[in-house]
Order: C-alpha cells, then sequence, then structure tokens
C-alpha cells in the first residue's frame, strides 16, 4: 500500500506481550504478502483469529464464459441492469480473463454477514451511492465516484445508505436502485492493485511531485476499529473459486489496534490531476492503478489540448497487445455517438478503434471536457458472460459506417473557419 499508518492500541515493537485490560494477551496476527517479503500489517484481536467453525462451501464462483471465439467490439447498456442480492452475492460478472474480473452490482438490500475475498484485490468504482465500508482495519466512508481498493484477506462489510431520489440518474431508464450501483475489478491472478511504481518514490514509497495523486487525496480507514462482541455471526469467504461459510463465536471485526502498509483505502477519481499536452496525449497519462497484466485509468474533466490545430479526442490506435473496456460514468464523451451514463465499450485487441465518423470535426474548438470514464486495459483478451450478452448492444459493430467521408468534407467558409486557427502560432 502508499504508506505506512498507525490505528488504535499496538505495544512498543512487534511479537511481545499485549496485555487485554483482563490480564489476557491480546492475539497478534502478522498481515503479510508475498511470503513475508511484501506489503504487510500487524494487527492485535481481542480473541485468537483461528477460532471459527462450521465451514460449509456455499456456491461456485468461477465466471462461465460464453462467445470466447468472436472478436468484435462490443457496447454494453448497463442501465438495463437490474438490481439483485447485496453488495456482494449481488456482483455480476460481466467481462473478464485469467487475471481481472470485472464485475457490476446494484444491491437491493443489505449485507446479513461479513466476507473476505482470499483469491483477490478487489477495486471498487462507486458509480452511485454513499455508505460505510466496515473493516478490521476500521470504517471507510465512501461516496459517488471514490475508488475503494480492498486489499485480499480483509474481513468487510460493506453498507450502503439508501438513495435519495435527488442523487437518482437523471436517466429515468435506471429506476431500480434501491442503494447505488458500482463497478469491481478483481485481480484474479494474485498480483495486487497498486498506484503505478512511476509514481512513487523508489527509495521512501513516497509519490513524486509529479504524480497525479499523493498521500493527502487518500483516505485511510477510521474509528469506528474495534468491535467486543459474543454471539454467532458468519463470514463467507472467496477461495478456491467457491464461496464458503465460516461461523465465528465473536464479532470478526475485533481488532483493538494495527500499524503497517497493507489495508483498504478510498480515492475519489475527481481528485485526480489531468495532465494536459499541446496535442492529444495518450492513455496512460490517465493511469491511477496498476496490477499484473492490467491497469485502471480515470478520464477525468480537464481542459483540452491548446496547439492551434489541436484535434482534441483520440487519434486512432490498434490495441496490438491488449483489450480496452471503457465505464462511461458521466458527462459527454465527444469521441463517441450513442454512448451515455452507464455505457460500457469493449473494443478488443487486433481491430483499430478511435473516433466516430463526425466527431473530430465536431470536436474541433472545444477547450474543456466533461466526461467521467473509468478505463481498464489488459494484456490478454477478455471474455463476455451471459450478463453481457444481455446488455449488448449488436448495432454497436457498424456505427462506424454511418456517415461516409463525402459527408465530413468542408463545405462552406463557416466550417473552413472551425479548422482553420486564428490564434498564436507556434516556432521551433
Amino acid at each position: 500500500m502508499p504508506y505506512y499508518i498507525q490505528r488504535g492500541e499496538v505495544p512498543s515493537k512487534r511479537h511481545i506481550q499485549f496485555l487485554r485490560p483482563d490480564g489476557a494477551l491480546y492475539s497478534e496476527e502478522v498481515f503479510g504478502t508475498e511470503g513475508f517479503a511484501g506489503p504487510s500489517s500487524t494487527l492485535y484481536h481481542i480473541h485468537p483469529p483461528t477460532q471459527v467453525s462450521g465451514w460449509r462451501a456455499l456456491h461456485s464462483t468461477a465466471p462461465e464464459y460464453v462467445e470466447t471465439d468472436v472478436l468484435r467490439m462490443r457496447h454494453l447498456q448497463s442501465w438495463k441492469f437490474t438490481a439483485k442480492g447485496d453488495p456482494v452475492s449481488g456482483r455480476r460478472v460481466i467481462l473478464g480473463n485469467a487475471d481481472v474480473e470485472m464485475s457490476l452490482c446494484q444491491p437491493a438490500e443489505q449485507m446479513a454477514y461479513h466476507f473476505k475475498n482470499a483469491q483477490g484485490d478487489e477495486c471498487l468504482y462507486i458509480h452511485f451511492g454513499t455508505g460505510f465500508v466496515r473493516s478490521l482495519f476500521g470504517t471507510l466512508a465512501f461516496k459517488p465516484h471514490d475508488f475503494i481498493v480492498i486489499p485480499r484477506g480483509t474481513i468487510y462489510s460493506m453498507e450502503f445508505d439508501r438513495l435519495a431520489d435527488s442523487d437518482r440518474p437523471t436517466d429515468t431508464t435506471q429506476t431500480d436502485m434501491p442503494y447505488g450501483k458500482f463497478v469491481c475489478f478483481e485481480a484474479v491472478n494474485g498480483s495486487h492493485v497498486l498506484p503505478p511504481a512511476r509514481y512513487v518514490s523508489k527509495k521512501t514509497s513516497q509519490f513524486l511531485e509529479d504524480a497525479p495523486y499523493c498521500e493527502r487525496d487518500l483516505r485511510v480507514p477510521h474509528m469506528p476499529l474495534s468491535y467486543d462482541e459474543r454471539g454467532s455471526f458468519e463470514v463467507r469467504i472467496k477461495a478456491l473459486n467457491r464461496m464458503h461459510s465460516y461461523d465465528f463465536d465473536y464479532h470478526p471485526l475485533d481488532v483493538i489496534g494495527w500499524d503497517g502498509c497493507y489495508y483498504p483505502y478510498c480515492f475519489n477519481a475527481l481528485e485526480f490531476q489531468p495532465l494536459v499536452g499541446m496535442v492529444h496525449l495518450p492513455p496512460p497519462i490517465h493511469q491511477v492503478f496498476e496490477a499484473h497484466n492490467f491497469v485502471i485509468c480515470a478520464f477525468c474533466p480537464r481542459p483540452l489540448d491548446f496547439h492551434p490545430k489541436a484535434i482534441p479526442i483520440p487519434y486512432n490506435h490498434s490495441n496490438i497487445d491488449s483489450d480496452e473496456v471503457m465505464y462511461y460514468a458521466a458527462g459527454n464523451y465527444k469521441a463517441r455517438r450513442g454512448i451515455e451514463v452507464g455505457s460500457i465499450s469493449l473494443h478488443p485487441l487486433g481491430i483499430p478503434h478511435g473516433p466516430h465518423p463526425g466527431t473530430i470535426e465536431q470536436s474541433l474548438g472545444k477547450t474543456h471536457t466533461d466526461e467521467l470514464a473509468i478505463m481498464c486495459d489488459t494484456f490478454r483478451p477478455l471474455m463476455p458472460t451471459k450478463e453481457a450478452i444481455a446488455l449488448d448492444d449488436g448495432a454497436y459493430p457498424n456505427s462506424w459506417k454511418d456517415l461516409s467521408r463525402k459527408d465530413l468534407s468542408v463545405k462552406d467558409e463557416h466550417f473552413k473557419r472551425l479548422i482553420t486557427p486564428t490564434g498564436p502560432t507556434f516556432s521551433r
């Protein structure tokens, strides 16, 4: 994780006696990664964390992919999604591969249990809704456009506030949303979701001056931290591509204190500081997180390119060795027609993609964009599930054919003035 923090009570050194008020020992747990050579935290429990019972397997969590031999661009209309389950059971994978699974969730109910993902880190993007993540490490309040990074092995519950009418999507087709909506990117290859290495000092792990966000932008867990309760508490664990259930006779969030560099945190996409260039800059400038074989980016509201002859929307490009998924969260994405809030586009490797016909010409002279889109680029092909096929817009692959080149020619003086700059010139 980005930096060291401490919460609650911890002893003066690791691995020494730490007494409870009743004279018994708190139970120390080293929460370590990569064989004790990676990020870790040390937690102190009121009860031994090994005291669990009643385990049973519930159901498979392995996605079932379809159309695995089909190569085409896709537009998934996620506003057709319906509320189902809770913030964990309601997640439905729409795209995935051996490295990352992307799921959507519109909870219909609250969680009545705690959850641990023992298979992979989770990066949740909150599109609509507010609430709390309550974990071993403390409490995180979340709001729209937050990324919530939850590292593998964290026990937590997710509680949504009921969505107020004023916070609902303006599009009346998205009415089945009692609590909110979020996207989950789950690392299923054993890697961790981290800030890109180029943003962080190799010597101190501090965010660099030219990084687009820093420690002050991250919201870390706070109190309440510990629950000292006896009773019957269910913890569901995702492991071995199955959901398992365990019984605790004490509240699983019984940590009295902890310290380290491995913990959940929030970062709001609108806190990202976009880079702007004289001409259009490539997508890596929008990168927020990375894991092995995939990255997560945020295209945020920003000034556009300022060269007098700049084309301020993306140029045509080929995904030679990666697939690109875009989740459109807000604003007007100027490079595509027919894209709405909640649209998801998939542009697979092997097919060049770029602006829709006419959008380049319409963008000339624009100085700002109000778009907010979340992107995931992968280095293995993404496969759809049946959930994705149910949202698929079959007309999308042909949408680049709607206008011929003759319709895009410069026909009159007004349009010529649009694409012929009158501002300052640049010389070398």
